[in-house]
């Protein structure tokens, strides 16, 4: 019944708005993924060439812990929007995993990828909610499962295996991320 709701919310037009906004994210994020990767392995090979002091080798260490960090957040946020994007084809997109029902609009402005209800994220913050045993399983969700228990876990996720080239959004086309969001209003 939600879905219902949510469908007639969900018009063509933004639906491609939220499509729009999340690839242009998508691309934001991996560049900056990919600049991160570039920065901290660089900048770990030159220094093994020079003569270090132990509390600069320390700090470099750190550094480049605090980038892997970083990069594994931006993956995991990486894998959250392509997981959207999958939600908007088969017509969940808005829909609350948690409680099956729909996603605020403010919300989903902010985090257009997220899952959850601001209800059921607070319901989850305070140890109320598994979100393992949401209300609604999407129908991917047990296919990757399964690919990620034959392969390990997700963990490994390559940005050069993502192919978006047939998403056709340019980030830098005239229409930014501020222009698409307002639409949304």
């Amino acid at each position: 019944m939600e879905e219902q709701v949510m469908d007639g919310w969900l018009t063509p037009q933004r639906k491609s708005k939220y499509k729009r906004l999340l690839l242009m994210k998508l691309k934001e994020i991996m560049g900056d993924v990919s600049d991160m990767e570039r920065g901290a392995f660089e900048g770990s090979s030159e220094l093994s060439h020079m003569p270090v002091h132990l509390a600069d080798l320390g700090t470099d260490n750190y550094e480049l812990e605090f980038s892997l960090g970083l990069m594994e957040s931006e993956k995991k946020t990486i894998r959250e929007i392509i997981d959207a994007l999958k939600r908007l084809e088969d017509g969940s997109f808005g829909i609350c995993e948690g409680l099956g029902t729909p996603i605020e609009k403010p919300r989903l402005k902010a985090i257009p990828w997220t899952r959850y209800s601001m209800e059921y994220a607070r319901m989850i913050e305070k140890g109320l909610a598994n979100p393992s045993e949401s209300f609604r399983r999407r129908k991917y969700d047990r296919s990757v499962i399964e690919e990620e228990d034959d392969e390990g876990g997700d963990e490994d996720l390559e940005l050069e295996d993502l192919d978006l080239s047939s998403v056709g959004v340019d980030v830098d086309d005239e229409e930014s991320e501020d222009a698409i969001e307002e639409d949304l209003d």
